[in-house]
């Protein structure tokens, strides 16, 4: 009598899989030039752009920032603006400035920003004082 011999199936087959090559993480972070090891693992932050509206407060500015949004119906276009405060420690920044501001951990109770550059300085007007 002849035996047959059995083939596996697939399910009852072992397949050694090949590993994974380890990711390289940061070690591509790292060599982004500036950038630390401590910053590669720190998430992006936000960076907007706005205008200056105030700078009466010490080391702080507020910066209306606009944004356009489709209106979903009639598919226009509005402006929306957030007024942000930020942090600026050595009192740069003035009314009218155009200043790129970017995330940060809290500060005070409603400042989450700090000043990062001004891009765009004010035109400065003559101030002109009626004496009535």
């Amino acid at each position: 009598m002849v035996e047959k011999k059995k083939t596996p199936t697939k399910s009852a087959v072992k397949t050694e899989k090949a590993p994974k090559p380890a990711k390289a993480k940061a070690a591509r972070s790292v060599s982004a030039g500036t950038q630390t090891v401590e910053d590669a693992k720190r998430p992006s932050r936000r960076e907007l752009v706005g205008v200056v509206v105030s700078d009466k407060m010490q080391k702080t500015i507020v910066v209306k920032v606009d944004r356009r949004v489709r209106h979903k119906l009639y598919q226009k276009y509005l402006v929306h603006s957030n007024r942000f405060k930020a942090h600026d420690e050595k009192n740069i920044a003035k009314v009218g400035d155009l200043v790129s501001i970017i995330e940060t951990r809290p500060l005070s109770r409603d400042k989450f920003f700090a000043l990062k550059q001004v891009i765009r300085k004010a035109t400065q007007f003559a101030t002109v004082n009626v004496a009535e």
